[in-house]
């Protein structure tokens, strides 16, 4: 079913996304909105309902859970890109926005692969990795940063367009970390003609043989030293995490199994007629016994 909701969400971002009234939202975008409405329920029923604690304990417990705050995350996106596409002002934004949101509901299917006893250790080897991969980011950042705004005050000292700046200043030094190098711009030849209008490329020869050099430093610690840190990390992860692969898997599949049997029979969107269920039963059993308990005094 949540596969089904996957194909419904791309099918209405892809095909059925038509703009705010007088046209509104299609039959099948109605559709998806009923479906994330079910979701937010059971959302709302495992944080708050679920368990003998006080609710705040509750509720603290389960924001605790990863894959709770995935599916929250999920929600209040949603919930955001649909209040903007109802508007023509922010109906591009809207869509924006479902379109980022539909990649972490895509995301939240990872949780199902804890079953299998190949892929389930994998999840904690990526989560881990993960961290490795923040600490290798503020490395390659502060090389970042330092090379690129040493090559754009030497190659483009009289550019004032602040988004330009910031573009060539973190977003090249990254794309020449995977080989694309530009020559030309390095060279001065491209940036008269195409893509700058009052900024001249740079008249002084050593300033572009300074840059060329520093390109040379820049891939030579970005592309060897931090790369094959962060792989030797990965390694060193995988290793430690693979050993003890069968305890992981027992505990992730543990946890999921104990996840799903605390949850209704039935799956989104049908999960709303167990939510009316759950709701009636103790309103239900109340009735009988006040019915009970009245037959009895009328005996007596």
């Amino acid at each position: 079913m949540y596969l089904l909701f996957l194909f419904l969400f791309s099918y209405v971002l892809l095909l059925d996304f038509d703009p705010p009234p007088p046209k509104g939202p299609s039959g099948t975008e109605i559709v998806l909105y009923i479906w994330v409405f079910t979701l937010v329920c059971e959302e709302v029923r495992q944080g708050c309902f679920v368990g003998s604690r006080p609710l705040l304990q509750r509720v603290q417990q389960y924001f605790l859970d990863t894959w709770n705050q995935f599916d929250i995350t999920a929600l209040l996106l949603f919930m955001v890109g649909l209040v903007c596409r109802l508007f023509p002002s922010s109906y591009e934004s809207g869509r924006t926005i479902l379109c980022l949101d539909f990649m972490i509901f895509t995301l939240r299917l990872i949780h199902i692969f804890a079953v299998n006893k190949q892929l389930g250790p994998k999840i904690i080897i990526v989560g881990k990795m993960m961290k490795d991969v923040f600490f290798f980011l503020f490395f390659l950042g502060v090389w970042l940063v330092a090379y690129g705004v040493t090559t754009e005050g030497l190659l483009l000292p009289h550019d004032r367009r602040i988004p330009w700046i910031f573009r060539r200043v973190f977003y090249r030094p990254y794309l020449q970390i995977f080989g694309q190098i530009p020559l030309g711009e390095i060279d001065g030849v491209y940036f008269g003609a195409i893509l700058m209008e009052d900024a001249n490329p740079c008249t002084n020869t050593y300033a572009n043989w300074l840059v060329l050099i520093l390109l040379v430093i820049f891939l030579l610690v970005a592309n060897i030293l931090l790369l094959n840190l962060l792989i030797a990390m990965f390694s060193y992860t995988f290793s430690k995490v693979q050993g003890n692969s069968d305890i992981y898997w027992k505990s992730q599949r543990y946890n999921l199994i104990l996840e799903y049997h605390s949850r209704p029979a039935l799956a989104p969107p049908f999960i709303l007629i167990s939510h009316l269920h759950l709701l009636c039963k103790p309103i239900i059993c109340l009735g009988m016994l006040e019915l009970f308990q009245c037959y009895q005094s009328r005996e007596h």
